[in-house]
Formats: structure tokens, sequence, C-alpha cells
């Protein structure tokens, strides 16, 4: 079965086409004073919060819409050790007191 073709953000019921999106997040982070943040610093807080919140990999990987779970290690390497240190921990905590 193919997967889903991949959905168009949306305002007012019509399909936002790429670059009025980037024309939209333009204009909104200079509204907050935010110049610095790009549009895709977004999508990588989002797979960080994902992750940090016990979401795994593969969750994270759908989320973002990666073809290949390695992209998204790759990608997310750097939180990976701390998340599963965390992980580690709670489970000798809960095993040992």
């Amino acid at each position: 079965m193919a997967e889903p073709r991949a959905r168009l953000p949306v305002h007012d019921r019509n399909p936002i086409e790429p670059g009025n999106l980037s024309t939209r997040w333009r204009a909104t982070r200079k509204r907050a004073g935010l110049d610095w943040l790009r549009l895709h610093d977004l999508r990588h807080a989002c797979a960080s919060f994902l992750l940090a919140s016990g979401a795994s990999p593969r969750t994270v990987m759908k989320t973002l819409g990666h073809s290949q779970i390695g992209l998204t290690r790759n990608t997310c390497t750097h939180l990976l050790p701390d998340i599963e240190r965390a992980a580690v921990d709670a489970v000798a905590k809960k095993l040992f007191g």
C-alpha cells in the first residue's frame, strides 16, 4: 500500500503553497521579534520535544516524514545519549531504589 501523500498546511481550508508559507513565516517571526528563527528550526525543535517526552525515534521519523529511521537517528543523534541515559537511570531506580 502506498504512503499517503503529504498534505500542505491549510489556511481558510485552502492549501498554503510552500512559497506563501515561507512568506507568512517571515512576517510572523518578524512581528514576534524572532528574526533569527528559521522555519526548519521548528521542525528540529519538534523532534527534540518528542524525543525528550519519551517518543520513540520511529514515532519522530513518522511525524517528520523521514523515509528511513537512520535519517532520524543521524539528525537527532546529539539528543539520544541524554534521553537513553535518563531511561536507563529510571529503570535502575525502579529496580534498585
